[in-house]
């Protein structure tokens, strides 16, 4: 049975803004959240202060248990290798064929565990991942959100820059296939504030 379960990473100085689009939605469409830390039970805390305890520690992690590893960025992926091992983790899914979504400095991250250097992504802007000294940067895309479709049994890589919470959510959505026939609705109310999209994604579904 296909797990319904997504995996969201989390670790002090995580950029609360970037993944609740995303995680809320997904929560909606029928999806359990659970978090990922360093450790089970010892709290992290984000940018604006607020405490997170983890559900599961990192080390606990396996890609067979989850349909998706989302990367939120924070400043410690600026500072040092502290969170070099989320990376790690992300290709242990990706080779799992699992998907993997990150945004902002866990690009960086990505990058620096060569997991950018061949397939199409984006960040923050070029330069910020080109200076982590990675060999991707042919494959980098000036958008708003990218996602890489992985081949065959290589999970896709989804990645965007930290103004792009709701283009993020939308690759995220699709990658999972949650809210089919209405991501352009959902999108154009999040990102647009078109009123009518409102209507479009509320309504009933036909028959």
């Amino acid at each position: 049975m296909e797990t319904k379960t997504v995996h969201l990473a989390v670790y002090d100085t995580l950029a609360d803004w970037e993944t609740g689009h995303a995680t809320a939605w997904l929560a909606r469409a029928g999806y359990t959240i659970r978090t990922v830390g360093p450790v089970a039970g010892e709290p992290v805390t984000t940018i604006a202060g607020l405490r997170i305890v983890p559900d599961l520690a990192l080390g606990d992690l396996r890609p067979e248990d989850s349909a998706l590893l989302i990367l939120p960025g924070a400043d410690k992926y600026d500072e040092g290798d502290e969170l070099a091992p989320f990376s790690t983790a992300a290709r242990a899914f990706l080779d799992a064929g699992v998907p993997v979504a990150a945004i902002c400095g866990a690009t960086a991250g990505l990058a620096r565990e060569g997991l950018l250097d061949d397939r199409p992504h984006t960040g923050a802007v070029s330069f910020y991942l080109a200076a982590t000294g990675y060999k991707g940067g042919e494959h980098y895309v000036d958008a708003d959100a990218v996602t890489s479709a992985g081949e065959a049994g290589t999970g896709d890589l989804i990645t965007a820059g930290p103004t792009e919470p709701v283009a993020f959510a939308r690759e995220i959505f699709g990658a999972l296939g949650a809210y089919e026939g209405k991501r352009d609705a959902w999108f154009r109310l999040f990102h647009d504030s078109d009123p009518a999209a409102f209507a479009e994604l509320n309504a009933e579904d036909d028959e």
